[in-house]
């Protein structure tokens, strides 16, 4: 719950435009306090999951694009936005915080990250070298190139904090996020 207090009200927020219909502080109201604690609104996290590649360019590449647009923003200061993204990619590895494998949500791009993350073992953070790079590079997944933006080697290092072993991911959620 925190982490998406903090990327809506904190890094969201300053660029979101109100389009009017609908109040987008009082959304983030609603999403936090009426849907989250709601337990007749269950929901799970392979459905949240599902199609990620095709909408993390909508939830965080409209925004980090709007940061390198304004002349009052720096997108290299966004922490939690990066954090998503490096949750994300951790993810895509398929084995979670003790250790134990997966079987992902549907994605249309599962098989090619998957492709690109193949040697990366978690545990052996030396294994991750490079693989990252042509991920945040790619303008179709973020509208943006992240290196560009100032945030790849930020998401590489949170990334890399992620696989360090059993309870790493949870360990450096809280690190940022507390």
């Amino acid at each position: 719950k925190k982490l998406v207090e903090v990327i809506g009200y904190k890094e969201g927020l300053p660029v979101v435009i109100n389009p009017g219909i609908l109040d987008p502080k009082e959304f983030i109201d609603t999403v936090l306090n009426v849907r989250i604690p709601n337990p007749f609104m269950p929901d799970t996290p392979q459905r949240i999951a599902t199609d990620t590649s095709q909408k993390i360019v909508v939830r965080f590449g409209e925004t980090m694009k709007s940061y390198m647009a304004s002349s009052e923003l720096d997108c290299s200061s966004l922490v939690y936005i990066p954090l998503a993204i490096a949750g994300w990619l951790r993810y895509m590895l398929a084995v979670d915080d003790a250790g134990k494998k997966y079987e992902l949500a549907p994605d249309p791009m599962n098989e090619e990250i998957q492709e690109q993350l193949k040697d990366i073992v978690v545990g052996q953070p030396e294994t991750f070298t490079d693989q990252l790079r042509p991920i945040l590079s790619n303008e179709r997944l973020f509208f943006i190139d992240l290196y560009k933006a100032g945030v790849g080697e930020k998401v590489e290092n949170m990334f890399r904090e992620m696989i360090a072993g059993p309870g790493a991911v949870k360990a450096t959620i809280h690190k940022y996020v507390n």
